[in-house]
């Protein structure tokens, strides 16, 4: 608040201060990396994505929404029953 009382924020032509807009606390929620086999399922991600994230280091995101940064042979778990059923609906 300025001397007058006034918001800097409710004529910003004429202040000359800073202002700082307070917004809600919000809380974010992350998943913890899981190593890409903690749920023992190879997922639906382009190749593109896989290559890019082999050279990158950058998670890739599954079709059913899954993020994590692939480091398993995928070949080794049986395909996520949501991405399959995704691609599939994806095909029609």
């Amino acid at each position: 608040m300025n001397e007058e009382g006034e918001s800097p924020l409710s004529d910003p032509d004429q202040s000359t201060g800073t202002a700082v807009l307070e917004r809600p606390e919000t809380k974010e929620e992350t998943r913890q990396s899981d190593d890409g086999d903690a749920d023992r399922f190879a997922h639906y991600v382009s190749r593109e994505r896989i290559a890019e994230s082999r050279m990158t280091g950058r998670p890739v995101v599954a079709l059913c929404g899954k993020v994590w940064v692939p480091k398993h042979d995928p070949s080794q778990y049986p395909v996520c029953p949501d991405c399959k059923r995704i691609y599939e609906e994806m095909r029609r």
